[in-house]
């Protein structure tokens, strides 16, 4: 399954970057990071990420939450929303 996670950084966004290029991005086995955007203010990330255990996702963002406030969106590919919706058109 994959998510769009709205990170929200509180404060500074040095300290989120700081520990990334400390500790790595902090993901349990399991958890794949697919790709991300950050808005030009360095204020928020949109990232996509892929696991089948939602327990997976809770141990990464808990590993964050002092820094980062989070919104979780299941998402699907568009193809997929395509084939899902054709049976209705």
């Amino acid at each position: 399954m994959l998510y769009m996670i709205v990170e929200d950084f509180k404060g500074d966004p040095a300290a989120v970057y700081r520990r990334f290029r400390d500790q790595g991005r902090l993901a349990p086995e399991g958890l794949r990071y697919v790709s991300s955007w950050v808005t030009k203010d360095l204020q928020r990330c949109f990232q996509i990420m892929e696991c089948e255990d939602t327990t997976l996702l809770q141990q990464w963002m808990d590993r964050w939450r002092d820094l980062v406030d989070f919104e979780v969106v299941p998402v699907i590919s568009s193809s997929e929303a395509s084939a899902a919706i054709a049976p209705r058109l």
